[in-house]
């Protein structure tokens, strides 16, 4: 659903950037809240992550690909603030490095694809957690909705954009149902995506999913036929370690899943680009300001092999956007842990 330039006009564009801008502030702020010592590095491995997954392009009917989306991933594992920011950092680096999605276009993108998604599947995923058991099925359960709508409520809010901002002169009941209609089909694979992933960090380690704190009551022990809190099952240095196993873990399966999976993708066009192009909505399409990136369209130029040039364009991306998403924040954490500056009586 990246959009380029050209499909929507000027004064839109820079309302939506401007919008976008604000929500980015509004996230950094309340991203401090969120990360701490254990999230912050796993905020960087989700946007790296999503990157990767972003690649790799699934059929979801006749001549349609669809791909993640990811704004529902990052809220649930990391929180809906750090989730604009990750989301965010991946259109960014899409944009700049690998001409995907227009650079005037990119309000419209993080307003799409960052902020729609990522308020919409977080709503849900809240109210669906407070009705159902509290249990680890609940947390898959409600991943699995909040991504499966998350995706045609993003399809949603760019019809709205292209009705108001749209260069070509096409009916907006047709781009409405083409638009809802494909990506129901690809919300389904997104929210499998989603679910799996979810569903495989809290098996393993529920403390870093932010969605899922609390959910775990304190283990107990039966001390003399009384309940007593069990004593901490490891020390402070020991969950550090596991911390860092699960971040070399997760940064192995994006590399893996990017520099090699990304071949074998389906290389249909996205369900933006096939209702663009049967649509008319492409007409005005301009060449993207980045296309002559040596990483343009995912592939290294002036190397002659399609898979190796595919390949290393996918683990450039995964280490370029760990590297920018850790360092935003890494920025972030700290802000939040620097002790406020003193204050210094005025002399009377």
């Amino acid at each position: 659903m990246h959009v380029p330039d050209g499909f929507i006009n000027a004064p839109v564009s820079a309302v939506t950037g401007v919008v976008a801008a604000g929500a980015v502030a509004v996230s950094l702020r309340g991203a401090r809240r969120e990360l701490d010592e254990k999230t912050a590095p796993l905020a960087g491995l989700v946007a790296a992550f999503i990157f990767a997954v972003q690649m790799l392009n699934f059929p979801v009917a006749a001549g349609t690909s669809g791909h993640l989306l990811g704004g529902a991933l990052a809220a649930i594992l990391v929180g809906p603030y750090t989730g604009v920011l990750c989301v965010s950092v991946v259109l960014l680096m899409q944009g700049i490095l690998f001409a995907d999605g227009g650079l005037t276009a990119l309000g419209v993108n993080i307003t799409d694809m960052a902020i729609t998604t990522t308020v919409v599947a977080y709503a849900l995923f809240r109210g669906l957690v407070k009705v159902l058991p509290r249990t680890r099925r609940s947390i898959t359960v409600a991943s699995f909705v909040a991504a499966l709508l998350s995706v045609p409520a993003a399809a949603l809010v760019f019809t709205a954009i292209y009705a108001l901002g749209g260069t070509t002169d096409v009916p907006i009941t047709k781009v409405l149902t083409a638009m809802v209609g494909v990506h129901v089909l690809i919300g389904i694979g997104e929210a499998v995506i989603t679910a799996l992933t979810v569903g495989a960090v809290i098996a393993v380690r529920p403390d870093l999913v932010h969605g899922a704190r609390g959910l775990t009551a304190p283990l107990k022990l039966r001390v003399g036929g009384e309940l007593v809190d069990a004593p901490a099952a490891a020390p402070a240095a020991a969950r550090t370690r596991s911390t860092k196993k699960v971040w070399g873990i997760g940064i192995v399966t994006a590399l893996v899943l990017a520099g090699f999976v990304s071949f074998y993708a389906s290389a249909s066009p996205d369900g933006l680009e096939k209702v663009a192009h049967d649509k008319g909505i492409d007409a005005k399409t301009k060449p993207h300001a980045t296309s002559d990136s040596p990483l343009a369209d995912y592939s290294v130029k002036d190397i002659g092999d399609a898979r190796l040039a595919g390949g290393l364009a996918g683990v450039i991306g995964v280490g370029v956007t760990v590297v920018v998403g850790s360092g935003v924040f890494w920025a972030v954490r700290r802000r939040r842990t620097e002790p406020a500056p003193e204050r210094t009586p005025e002399a009377v």
